[in-house]
């Protein structure tokens, strides 16, 4: 079974427009301040026996600017809903990208640090 967020980790660790090293899959040895995109699986559910799988992921942008913020996450839903879509990544097909919620501004709970996040279903088969 492919790991959706290992799928959305290594498409957008490939892009330019994305502060390098800033995505990942865990928060394990994280600082607090520094830039991040935390990937996590939320649910989904197999749509076709065996074959093609649904995979539900929040994403969140932490950034020491709101603005900066908002703007990185912006540029997430992008990418995920404009070209990820018919590319190969992770060991996965992705076939399409729906949006669950858009990004929106909820900071940090423990170090209040600014935080926008929004949520995505990915359609995938193993490639």
């Amino acid at each position: 079974m492919t790991d959706p967020v290992n799928v959305l980790w290594e498409y957008l660790s490939s892009l330019p427009d994305l502060p390098h090293g800033s995505v990942t899959g865990d928060l394990v040895g994280r600082e607090v301040g520094e830039t991040t995109i935390f990937l996590a699986k939320s649910g989904g559910h197999r749509l076709v026996r065996d074959r093609l799988d649904r995979a539900d992921v929040e994403y969140d942008v932490y950034h020491q600017e709101r603005a900066e913020a908002a703007r990185i996450a912006g540029l997430v839903r992008q990418h995920l809903l404009e070209q990820l879509p018919g590319l190969v990544a992770g060991g996965a097909l992705v076939l399409d990208v729906a949006e669950i919620s858009s990004p929106r501004y909820y900071p940090d709970q423990a170090s209040r640090e600014h935080m926008y996040g929004g949520e995505v279903a990915i359609f995938l088969v193993e490639d």
